[in-house]
């Protein structure tokens, strides 16, 4: 299936971070992988086409921390640091999370609206898989997407994702460490929450 891959990866940037408040049954089939991401791709589509309004946005994040490994995602880019900091810090950094990375990524997706995502196979990877994705920008050659999904407690949740061969976690984890190394942890939370 052919999916829009702003719609596919919208979702998947900004959900790997995101939380959310408002509870939705999202529609998303979990029978295997491959259908996951499908159907994950769908649901996410109908609640990011609904427009911009503060319902939707709401909406969209709830889909996204249904779906995703957010806590995992989260914990393994400060797994380096966790045993250095303190219980507040730790917090800190849970709460400014989200918005920080919806603010990050929310921008570069724009030049993929026009681009098709088609799921090409699923390769099994201990108690979850690789989804294996083509992307092709008009005009463009094309790319591979790779969604990592996990099961957890009989679903799947998406715990990264990979384009044109950039692991997205460890891209992140790297500029974490780099902030952390120079400045500090604090001076990390301080940034996180300005860009959020």
């Amino acid at each position: 299936m052919l999916l829009s891959f702003a719609r596919f990866v919208s979702f998947g940037l900004a959900a790997a971070m995101a939380t959310a408040a408002v509870p939705v049954a999202a529609a998303v089939d979990s029978r295997d992988p491959g259908r996951f991401v499908d159907s994950l791709a769908e649901t996410s589509f109908a609640a990011i086409g609904s427009g911009k309004s503060g319902a939707s946005r709401s909406q969209f994040r709830a889909i996204l921390a249904q779906h995703f490994a957010v806590t995992a995602i989260g914990d393994r880019l400060i797994q380096r640091w966790r045993p250095k900091i303190s219980a507040a810090q730790y917090a800190q950094y849970k709460s400014a999370f989200p918005g920080f990375i919806i603010g990050t990524y929310a921008d570069r997706l724009a030049p993929y609206a026009s681009a098709d995502l088609k799921v090409v196979r699923v390769v099994p990877k201990g108690s979850g898989a690789a989804v294996v994705t083509t992307v092709t920008r008009p005009g463009g050659r094309p790319a591979n997407a790779i969604w990592s999904v996990t099961k957890v407690g009989g679903t799947y949740k998406v715990t990264n994702l990979t384009v044109s061969g950039v692991n997205l976690g460890m891209a992140q984890q790297a500029d974490f460490d780099s902030t952390i190394q120079r400045r500090g942890f604090d001076a990390l939370v301080a940034f996180m929450k300005s860009r959020g």
